[in-house]
């Protein structure tokens, strides 16, 4: 894991400005890559290099270059096939100098340009400079799970790991971007490759960008294919099989370290099942760690945690987390993650990532089995008022028996519902049954309808724009099943903020993440699965769930009352920080803005959030 960073001059001119900027943007990179640093310049480029060294620790040294000195590379992540891609070249005749991916990656590129990217199975975002033709590549990981940020003028094109590179360095001015500032405020996520500073792009998930001279080619070479097989069944003991054979070979792929790794052991099923398979390999050398909050009740789970850790054998290790820590380390997280994404979990996280860096330099992570197979609560209240529609009109036919969940398979589950009564009220409050995007933009809104800011940032004409930028991403392909619209929208743009709170909170503490149920050939399984196999009888995760029965202990597969890693956000913001919360909002720094409606304020007596773990104060 590490931090990249490069500038390419369409000029030509000498390059001392340029080694001073990437300098710059390397000592802000710092804490993603401690252990060593390295740069490379010629007359048209400048790359930077810091390392987190994870996989062959002596002779891993970036930039790296190729044998005649034509061709360099930077690489942020790991390549987890690095080994069998390793024996193919070998065999074709390659030698190697290294045992690193990325010199597996550099040798790659050498025999099949581009399309290498095809043939990697991992997290990653690499730099390419060809000096033989005079171009720059830039390519991404399938799902996102590595970041990677770029700026394109008429003099040059530079990129880097994080945000805060372009700024440290002077090579822009920050100026905030309004309508991507909308979109977070809205959906707290962000919907296009801009960012919340303007001019700034990301380079998307699945995407390769090549630069030469001042022109520049963007190539999606990986996208999430929800067409049914033609030969596709509705035997689900097929994919259950396959995708207990595919956990198994993405843990397997993923353990493979050079330094000491663990696990995140939140207690519920998805961190168990990665928690459970990791041990199987590493045996006793694997480490948990947990955290919980000081409330207690729904916010502790390291019972669970603990059960899972005593009955595989391995040492466990437990955060208490409270209010305290929240107002210790909120400058500090914003400052990691460059821009907003997501929910208050990021504070959680960070504080379990500082745990786990105290005794491994590498972390697996359950994230992902919930947007992949559907886990979520708002999927299954979304695909009830689906069936209920379907029912009552008589729409659903035999043609459908692959893609629509019978009503009637539904109401065995329904009782998975009672702790969402007030969201349900909400949502059926208003626009029953209408176009799957509109219903979906309501349960992804998190601002309320919130009226605290001032009319130019936001007004009702705004929140329309959104949701026409909203409903083009959801329409997007020819996707029949409800369930399949929204887990493509949560894939393709959930997701990524979900690991960008991942990546952030990690390397703010230089530790290592890895997400083995992101492996982009379970995602391809899940994304082909018949839905009515997928969530049969609306049961979340069904296949997951089936895939994992003899993996976890059954304390944790039969659990009914896991809720993600719910964060006392509402009892924190009306209990012990409220002082700090009407500080900072009501502070004139804040007034100044321009972001609040001048008759905005807030009261000593005014509760944060309508429920438990409420997003909108926090947003």
């Amino acid at each position: 894991m590490c931090g990249i960073a490069g500038i390419y001059r369409f000029d030509g001119i000498d390059r001392h400005a340029d080694v001073a900027s990437i300098r710059a943007m390397m000592d802000s990179l710092k804490h993603r890559g401690p252990d060593d640093e390295g740069l490379f310049q010629s007359n048209k480029i400048v790359l930077g290099h810091k390392r987190l060294s994870i996989i062959d620790l002596e002779t891993g040294h970036q930039p790296m270059t190729n044998d005649d000195e034509t061709i360099w590379i930077v690489l942020n992540g790991e390549i987890y096939n690095y080994l069998e891609l390793r024996y193919e070249l070998i065999n074709e005749g390659i030698k190697f100098k290294t045992n690193s991916d990325t010199e597996v990656l550099l040798k790659l590129y050498e025999r099949y340009g581009e399309s290498c990217v095809e043939r990697l199975n991992g997290m990653f975002a690499f730099a390419i400079w060809n000096a033989r033709n005079g171009s720059l590549i830039l390519g991404r990981d399938r799902l996102g799970i590595k970041p990677l940020y770029y700026i394109h003028n008429e003099e040059m094109f530079t990129f880097a790991s994080e945000i805060k590179a372009f700024t440290s360095s002077k090579l822009i001015k920050p100026e905030l971007n309004r309508e991507v500032l909308r979109d977070y405020i809205v959906l707290q996520l962000g919907l296009s490759d801009e960012t919340l500073f303007k001019g700034v792009k990301k380079l998307l998930p699945g995407h390769i960008l090549s630069i030469k001279g001042n022109k520049a080619a963007m190539r999606r070479y990986w996208g999430i294919d929800f067409t049914l097989d033609p030969g596709s069944t509705n035997d689900e003991s097929f994919y259950i099989e396959s995708l207990s054979s595919l956990l198994e070979d993405s843990i397997k792929l993923q353990v493979r370290s050079d330094v000491p790794v663990g696990s995140h052991l939140s207690g519920g099923l998805d961190s168990s099942a990665v928690c459970c398979l990791a041990s199987k390999i590493l045996g006793k050398s694997l480490k948990t760690f947990n955290g919980y909050f000081a409330e207690g009740g729904i916010y502790d789970e390291s019972g669970f945690a603990k059960d899972v850790s005593s009955k595989i054998g391995v040492e466990g290790f437990y955060q208490k987390i409270s209010h305290n820590d929240a107002a210790d380390s909120l400058e500090k997280l914003i400052y990691f993650m460059d821009e907003p994404q997501a929910g208050p979990g990021l504070i959680p996280q960070y504080m379990v990532s500082k745990l786990a860096k105290d005794h491994v330099k590498v972390v697996l992570s359950g994230l992902g089995a919930d947007e992949t197979f559907g886990g979520y609560s708002r999927y299954y209240l979304a695909y009830l008022e689906e069936c209920l529609k379907g029912a009552i009109e008589e729409t659903q036919s035999e043609h459908d028996k692959r893609f629509v969940v019978s009503f009637e398979s539904l109401l065995p589950n329904l009782p998975l519902l009672k702790e969402y009564i007030p969201l349900m009220k909400a949502f059926w409050s208003e626009g029953l049954f209408e176009d799957h995007s509109k219903r979906y933009f309501r349960l992804m809104r998190r601002d309320s309808g919130n009226s605290c800011f001032s009319k130019d940032v936001l007004n009702g004409s705004h929140v329309k724009e959104v949701e026409g930028r909203f409903t083009k991403v959801f329409d997007d392909g020819n996707k029949r099943s409800l369930l399949n619209k929204m887990l493509s929208f949560d894939l393709n743009f959930f997701i990524p903020s979900l690991l960008q709170v991942e990546d952030r909170t990690s390397m703010a503490v230089s530790l290592e993440s890895r997400v083995p149920l992101l492996d982009h050939r379970i995602v391809e399984l899940a994304a082909k699965m018949p839905p009515t196999v997928k969530w049969k009888g609306g049961r979340p995760k069904h296949v997951f769930r089936e895939a994992v029965k003899n993996i976890v202990p059954n304390s944790i597969w039969s659990r009914k009352d896991k809720r993600g890693f719910p964060t006392p956000i509402s009892e924190w913001f009306n209990g012990p920080l409220k002082d700090y919360v009407h500080e900072t909002m009501n502070s004139k720094k804040a007034n100044e803005r321009g972001l609040y409606d001048k008759r905005f304020t807030i009261n000593e007596s005014q509760p944060f959030g309508l429920r438990p773990y409420s997003w909108t104060v926090w947003g």
